[in-house]
């Protein structure tokens, strides 16, 4: 049959027929991460992946990382995050693992010290607590360049080897064994 009402009740009904589900707010949540990595050409593969950070900011609220890193990012004159480093920290503050490629000078350093940093908490006098390999001592300096920048005023000691016997002078004999 026709059902007959007055276009007051319609409204009424249609608002009611309009009320959001879980599924639906999720729904519209993934295709408004999905439009953003679209939009700043990130492409993800995996399941369950954190959301893309839009500001550095959000890195203390959502992650709690050190207030002193994120002024250390301001000073460095960085304001809004690359792409790489949108995606790419999120996801190594989860722990998960993160094969990424993208171009020179896109900020690749930045978007692994500051998950690495973050993870160490706070220094500790135990030795080496971290370790990243370069293939070039160009690369190498770089990143130690950019870690010192970023760490200053955390207490973090940044080293950078580049020869076993210097190594072994600066560090003790016994570095060796030790770490």
């Amino acid at each position: 049959g026709i059902k007959w009402m007055s276009s007051l009740e319609a409204k009424f009904e249609d608002a009611k027929d309009k009320k959001p589900t879980a599924e639906k707010l999720e729904r519209l949540r993934r295709e408004k991460i999905n439009r953003f990595r679209h939009q700043h050409r990130i492409s993800v593969q995996g399941t369950d992946l954190p959301d893309p950070i839009a500001t550095f900011e959000q890195l203390q609220e959502e992650y709690q990382v050190h207030p002193k890193i994120l002024e250390n990012i301001q000073a460095a004159g960085f304001q809004v995050p690359t792409a790489i480093q949108m995606q790419a920290i999120p996801v190594m503050l989860h722990g998960r693992e993160l094969l990424a490629s993208a171009p020179t000078g896109s900020g690749k350093t930045l978007a692994f010290c500051i998950p690495l940093l973050t993870h160490l908490k706070q220094p500790r006098n135990k030795g080496f607590r971290a370790l990243i390999i370069s293939p070039t001592r160009e690369l190498a300096s770089q990143t130690h360049r950019e870690l010192v920048k970023l760490a200053e005023g955390t207490g973090f000691r940044i080293h950078m080897i580049h020869k076993a016997a210097e190594a072994a002078k600066k560090f003790g004999p016994k570095s060796s064994k030790k770490f």
